[in-house]
């Protein structure tokens, strides 16, 4: 546990008693009734009221993301409690976990169990989606199986990200923030009509930021500095809108573009790797100081680097028998580049190598979708379509190393000796490059129906047939000196060619290839019970289902890694309730949850001549189950309480038993890795006059996220941690202008993502710390 985390100081008690004291001021004074927000969203492809969607789903307003300083899908978190988000070195090996559950690998033929849908295109990549959050109209959290209606990759959940369209009239936004540590973010707006029934929507963005750690290297190969500061981001991008608003259609067209330059994200040493290799890193305070470390040795700075541009169309068409036709094409070209520091020193030493990454991710995707849907106000509404996607999914990437066991150089202060890297007989240089094509096809047909029997009681059915053709080529020659040519392994660099030897049952060659279909049937069934317009009731079962994959990465070797893995399902059971009470000043939300997954995609970490690197497997069957509940609190008018809790008991049932011994394997009853049971938050915001010409704005929420794994095995404990952000606002009476402080992690609550290999590697966020900042902002109409 952190030193800093002994809970809150005097001073930032104080905070809190003030600021309990003031809101509840605030609120007496307050005379006017107020009633929840009413937010629409299309979790079943139709328009309808949040309160509505026999569904565990948290929907956030655009508005609310900007007032609680949500830029991004990395700290959703904070929210929705059972959201957590798995931070990689790069955005290509990050990922959504939600109810304990996710698939986290590096393999570029295998797909996330959360989808990311945006604009209504389902997104390839788990990366893709960890862009700025910007100009939105709303995101909806959907919990559990979700393939019904949404199919592509959505066994665990989906997170359904909805832009802001064109304005009847003229509106334009600018927002400028600054926050310690040289952030900055601009943001800028425009819409309003260019004809009848025509409108439009332009939105760009730059933001950066320094980093919150300190690389004390003085030669590092990509920083400018010693001293330079790292796990920062230089982000930028555009968005343009076209909708067509006419009597009997709607049509929307959007492009936009995003570029992301982050150095990031340098894994931290916190503990002791050996007296010799804690002096030759040399860092301040040393090295042993946990998730209070801030400093790295790095001779190369880890990056992740992102383009991405994209193109949507999509039209809601009145059709004869008041049916509604739904069209949505997307296409989207996404490309990351990652540097990475593997050994984590500031050279090769005798007897500890450096490691080198170097990778390219390109995917190209395009999806079509094709739907009829009744009048949904009818006693039997029901809506059919079919959906095809294609997926190309290509990667190089390349490990270099260097090794010696001897040197002649002398032995430096640390008590190390360096590698002499001009010693080509002393040192020498493993490294293997791979070349990966992938290639993902998905078609399906789909229908829902709902049936009222009465105004209280109805009954939900749905049915999707999936075809799932996947297939890959890899190459990969053995390893080799980079200086002479010849044979060589190292660290994390096989001497198997990808094709496997022939005495392994492989090839013999470089180049490995292979291919998968399957076909499936997965469904649901929900009985709905209203007695009023306030208060529902649900029970549901739902067969979800993700397609099959194979564990293509680096280290590929047939013909192990060449054997498909499995289609995952799952069986969820589901109840639920929703309700408005109190003149709907009071809104409570609760479902209970019993997941079962078989064939569960896993990542397992295994060694590889002395580094660890990971080989994605079906492990067996997880099951998840537990508790949702969530409530808003709005007594007087502009004033709102806000609470959510989860409980997920997220655990491995039976994985698979050892291929070989055929013992069982001892992860039975373990928990499933950053899955914590209990997370919650709860907050509250305000908004009221200041005399005749001026209004005040507070918020305040403190999110908690109970202790958890890193990997399968419970291996990386990550300490629980509890963040309390703040912000205060002052604008004019019409809200054209608004200054806004903020305050995050106001306790100063240090806390970690990610614990790999026992604590020497550390991914430590940019709210592990205190720091203030403001956000100026303008409206026009």
């Amino acid at each position: 546990m952190s030193n800093r985390q002994n809970g809150l100081s005097k001073l930032t008690k104080s905070l809190a008693y003030c600021g309990s004291v003031s809101l509840f001021a605030l609120a007496m004074a307050a005379p006017a009734h107020a009633q929840v927000e009413e937010i629409v969203v299309t979790a079943q492809k139709v328009e309808q009221n949040v309160q509505d969607v026999p569904i565990s789903i948290t929907a956030i307003s655009g508005d609310r993301l900007t007032e609680t300083g949500t830029n991004s899908l990395e700290n959703i978190g904070d929210l929705v409690p059972s959201v957590t988000f798995r931070k990689g070195t790069t955005n290509a090996n990050s990922a959504i976990v939600m109810r304990g559950v996710g698939t986290i690998t590096f393999s570029v033929a295998a797909e996330p169990s959360v989808s990311t849908v945006v604009d209504g295109v389902v997104l390839s990549r788990s990366g893709q989606s960890f862009i700025d959050l910007l100009d939105l109209e709303r995101i909806e959290i959907l919990r559990g199986p979700q393939g019904t209606l949404f199919g592509k990759n959505a066994s665990a959940g989906l997170v359904n990200i909805v832009s802001k369209g064109g304005t009847d009239s003229f509106e334009a936004s600018a927002n400028a923030e600054y926050f310690e540590g040289d952030e900055y973010r601009f943001r800028g707006s425009v819409s309003g009509p260019i004809a009848k029934d025509l409108s439009a929507r332009v939105t760009g963005f730059y933001g950066s930021y320094d980093g919150n750690i300190t690389n004390i290297n003085t030669a590092a190969t990509t920083a400018a500095d010693s001293g330079k500061k790292v796990n920062g981001y230089e982000h930028y991008g555009a968005r343009g809108i076209l909708d067509y608003n006419g009597p009997s259609a709607k049509i929307r067209l959007i492009a936009d573009y995003f570029k992301a330059n982050d150095d990031c994200c340098a894994e931290v040493t916190g503990v002791s790797r050996g007296a010799t290799l804690d002096a030759e890193l040399g860092l301040p305070g040393g090295v042993a100081l946990g998730e209070d470390q801030r400093y790295v040795n790095h001779n190369l700075v880890t990056q992740s680097l992102d383009t991405q541009w994209s193109l949507t169309g999509s039209a809601d068409i009145d059709v004869p028998g008041d049916h509604v036709l739904s069209v949505i094409l997307g296409y989207r070209n996404w490309q990351n580049t990652e540097l990475r520091e593997g050994d984590f020193l500031p050279r090769a030493v005798v007897g500890t190598a450096q490691l080198h990454d170097e990778g390219f991710v390109e995917t190209d995707q395009m999806s079509a979708e094709v739907r009829l849907a009744s009048d949904q106000s009818k006693p039997f509404s029901y809506q059919v379509g079919t959906f095809i996607w294609h997926s190309n999914n290509k990667q190089d990437f390349t490990r270099r190393d260097i090794v010696c066991s001897a040197s002649t150089l002398p032995v430096a202060t640390s008590g190390a000796t360096p590698c002499d890297v001009n010693n080509t007989t002393l040192t020498t240089f493993p490294t293997a490059t791979s070349a990966s094509d992938v290639n993902s096809t998905n078609f399906a047909i789909f229908g829902q129906g709902t049936y009222r029997f009465t105004d209280m009681l109805s009954l939900t059915a749905g049915l999707r047939w999936t075809r799932d053709e996947l297939s890959f080529n890899h190459f990969r020659a053995p390893g080799v000196n980079a200086t002479t040519g010849l044979p060589l392994t190292g660290p994390g660099v096989s001497g198997n060619p990808a094709g496997g030897t022939v005495a392994s049952g492989g090839n013999g060659t470089n180049v490995s290839v292979g291919e998968s279909a399957n076909s499936n049937f997965s469904g649901k069934a929900s009985l709905q019970f209203e007695p009023s317009d306030d208060l529902l009731f649900y029970a549901s079962y739902t067969r979800g289902y993700k397609g099959p994959a194979f564990n293509v990465f680096f280290n590929h070797t047939a013909p192990t890694n060449a054997v498909p893995i499995d289609e995952e399902l799952s069986d969820s059971y589901e109840i639920g309730m929703k309700s408005q009470f109190l003149n709907d000043m009071v809104q409570f939300n609760t479902s209970l949850f019993h997941v079962t997954y078989d064939g569960f995609q896993a990542n397992n970490f295994i060694v590889l001549n002395g580094a660890t690197v990971t080989n994605l497997t079906n492990a067996g069957t997880v099951r998840s189950k537990g508790f949702e509940a969530d409530a808003i609190i709005s007594p007087v008018q502009g004033l709102n309480f806000r609470g959510s809790v989860a409980y997920a008991d997220a655990k491995v049932k039976k994985f698979n038993p050892n291929p070989i011994t055929n013992a069982p394997d001892a992860r039975n009853g373990t928990r499933l890795p950053l899955a914590p049971k209990w997370s919650w938050n709860v907050g509250a915001d305000y908004e009221t006059e200041l005399g005749a010409s001026m209004k005040l704005y507070a918020s305040t929420i403190y999110s908690y996220t109970g202790d958890q794994f890193s990997d399968l095995g419970e291996g990386g404990p990550i300490d629980s941690y509890g963040i309390w952000n703040a912000s205060l606002g002052f604008g004019d009476a019409d809200d054209k202008y608004r200054l806004t402080f903020h305050a995050r992690n106001i306790g100063d609550t240090s806390y970690i993502l990610l614990n790999t290999s026992a604590g020497q590697r550390l991914h430590i966020p940019r709210d592990a710390d205190r720091y203030f900042g403001a956000t100026l902002s303008a409206k026009f109409k």
